[in-house]
């Protein structure tokens, strides 16, 4: 069958063009955006990329149409589509019937930490022999690729709230038939399509319907918001997680910066079942829950709790999550996928808990739907203490002055809308110990590979 997808570089749609292919279909697909790390990844398993939208690109007519969320009515493909009335579905549903519904399947929600999670699940999965099927929305260095399609019963996927396309405003995650189900953490975010956060836990609360009384439902002790959309109805069995006594899965940190950490599990009566130590490669609180999520999810199915550890000590990371791209002469660069306030607040707090009085230099250029609209103003302000400087980059879709912003951060914080002052400014920080942190979920304009040129110039 021959596939062809509109938006194909999207995170999402990009692994599930990689699955099609893997599946046996001829796919290809087009996008107005084409940039990696996606293309490469695409690019490098003969998928053919069209950049933009000229509907020839359909004549001759594919079998199927598997249509992006980004596509929206007006596009000259989504047009062309429709008039000549060819066959067409949305990404989630297509993996959810074609891929998900003989599986056992780990799905990993929430507002933060998805792909994170989703990788480090696959990662315990993968080096306990499981070999699981995934479609992470990010690239797992451990593995070198989004998504992979196994013989495996097990698959984990990235679960979305995010809607799954201009004829289906359901979230994406409804479509994937979970039996183990992750929620990270909830809080407002895609305010283009969600009101307010009593929106998105109704869509979460849909996902919760979906899992089977045999399945399971694995959660923060402390998430307010997550305990509001289990108190709805919830049918499955829960099991939460943290630091507080009376939590059956804890951790207890060894090293401040979340480096080193426990993980002990208790029965009902209180008794302590397991414990196990991770010395890993990652930092901060974030991803010390994230890693225990992933623990837990991976013990329904039988792998213990010193299995886990072991592998989440092996975890490399994952691409544009605190990756660093660029060292050199005491300068470290870093790539920083981050979307929202809370996630920008995190990770600044992850590094400076590594690196102590080192100097950190956060770039952030707010391009989250949410952040372009203006919405977390007020929480982008406060998500940036734990940086000593930081410098916001105004893109030309940014509607709202982010002078005003700037000057409410108690650090020194500088706004810009030019793309070359931008790079000569922090090319003037990149001096001896600091670390520098580009924090963006789109190209930036080709920011980071421009910057790195400009420091490594004489």
């Amino acid at each position: 069958m021959h596939i062809h997808i509109l938006g194909i570089c999207g995170t999402f749609m990009g692994s599930l063009a990689l699955l099609a292919k893997q599946e046996g279909h001829r796919v290809s697909g087009c996008d107005a955006n084409v940039y990696p790390p996606m293309s490469t990844q695409l690019e490098a398993n003969d998928i053919a990329l069209i950049e933009g939208f000229d509907p020839q690109q359909l004549d001759p007519a594919p079998d199927l149409v598997v249509v992006g969320n980004a596509m929206s009515r007006g596009n000259p493909c989504v047009e062309y589509m429709l008039d000549q009335r060819l066959p067409y579905i949305s990404g989630p549903q297509w993996l959810g019937e074609n891929i998900l519904k003989d599986k056992h399947v780990f799905a990993v929600s929430g507002t933060h930490g998805k792909t994170t999670t989703s990788s480090m699940l696959a990662k315990i999965l993968d080096q306990s022999g499981l070999n699981p099927g995934f479609l992470i929305g990010g690239i797992p260095q451990d593995f070198g690729v989004s998504a992979r399609l196994t013989e495996s019963d097990y698959f984990v996927v990235e679960a979305d709230e995010y809607d799954s396309a201009f004829f289906d405003k359901r979230s994406k995650f409804v479509h994937y038939f979970s039996d183990t189900l992750i929620i990270n953490n909830l809080e407002f975010d895609h305010a283009d399509i969600f009101d307010d956060l009593a929106a998105i836990q109704t869509q979460f609360h849909h996902l919760v319907r979906t899992v089977p009384s045999n399945g399971s439902i694995i959660m923060p002790s402390s998430e307010g918001n997550i305990e509001s959309v289990i108190k709805r109805g919830c049918w499955s069995k829960k099991h939460a997680f943290g630091s507080q006594k009376n939590d059956l899965w804890q951790f207890n940190l060894i090293e401040k910066d979340g480096s080193q950490f426990e993980i002990l599990s208790y029965d009902e009566k209180g008794e302590e079942k397991e414990r196990a130590q991770v010395i890993w490669q990652q930092t901060g609180m974030h991803n010390v829950s994230n890693g225990l999520a992933a623990v837990i999810a991976a013990y329904q199915v039988g792998v213990s709790v010193s299995q886990a550890c072991d592998a989440l000590s092996d975890f490399v990371g994952v691409k544009r999550r605190m990756e660093v791209i660029y060292t050199s002469k005491g300068v470290t660069l870093y790539d920083d996928f981050a979307h929202h306030p809370t996630a920008i607040k995190t990770t600044l707090e992850g590094l400076r808990a590594k690196v102590g009085d080192g100097i950190i230099v956060a770039i952030i250029e707010p391009r989250s739907a949410t952040m372009k609209m203006g919405i977390h103003q007020h929480a982008l302000a406060n998500s940036v203490d734990s940086a000593d400087q930081v410098l916001w980059y105004q893109n030309s879709a940014v509607d709202w002055g982010m002078e005003e912003l700037s000057s409410a951060i108690k650090i020194p914080s500088t706004a810009m809308s030019s793309l070359e002052q931008l790079i000569k400014t922090t090319t003037d920080l990149a001096h001896g110990g600091v670390h520098i942190v580009i924090m963006s979920n789109g190209g930036f304009e080709g920011f980071h590979g421009k910057l790195i040129n400009a420091i490594k110039k004489p």
